[in-house]
């Protein structure tokens, strides 16, 4: 496989794991904060699609068309990973694809090697080229689609990379609580030795 098609298989691997984390839930459900920092699903989609939107985009000359003022000097903290009650799952969802469709667009207009400028990292650390900052947005994503994992598995126990290839061992539904249980006396165990 190229260098190319390398990369664009692990993003939209990582792209397609997260959005189907949002399938069949309620708004409140796709909204709440399931960690003490406030982990939500929508959050983590409305967060990887800004940074798509600026990593493949802005950084190559390549500005993402929507306004995003949630990643604006002036916005509070953190205001890219949750989404406001006036802010619909339809506009999230939709910045999601038009920030996938603009960074595909990027792949398909530059070469792996283009430079780049990251604005908001350390001098020392730009020039950026393509390749290196896909990447970077790989692990990113992959690291969200983790979070989303275990925040979906909170809500309603759907675990696994995509409803169609779950990447879970195939055991019935009772194994699971024995499985666990195991885990807690392990545990148990060694904190007791601890």
């Amino acid at each position: 496989m190229a260098p190319d098609d390398v990369i664009r298989t692990y993003l939209h691997r990582s792209r397609d794991a997260l959005i189907w984390k949002l399938d069949g839930l309620s708004e409140y459900d796709l909204r709440r904060p399931l960690t003490p920092t406030g982990t939500n699903l929508l959050g983590l989609i409305k967060h990887t699609a800004s940074v798509t939107a600026d990593y493949l985009g802005a950084v190559f000359g390549r500005p993402f068309e929507r306004e995003m003022p949630w990643l604006g000097e002036d916005a509070e903290p953190n205001a890219d990973l949750w989404v406001t009650a006036d802010e619909s799952r339809e506009e999230i969802v939709q910045l999601w694809h038009d920030a996938w469709t603009h960074a595909d667009a990027t792949l398909d207009a530059l070469p792996l090697d283009a430079t780049g400028e990251v604005p908001w990292w350390p001098s020392e650390r730009n020039p950026v080229t393509l390749h290196q900052i896909a990447v970077h947005l790989i692990a990113e994503l992959h690291r969200h689609a983790g979070h989303a994992d275990i925040v979906r598995e909170q809500i309603d126990g759907a675990a696994g990379m995509l409803p169609t290839a779950d990447n879970l061992p195939a055991v019935d539904a009772g194994w699971w609580p024995s499985y666990v249980e195991r885990v807690e006396s392990a545990a148990r165990a060694a904190g007791a030795l601890g």
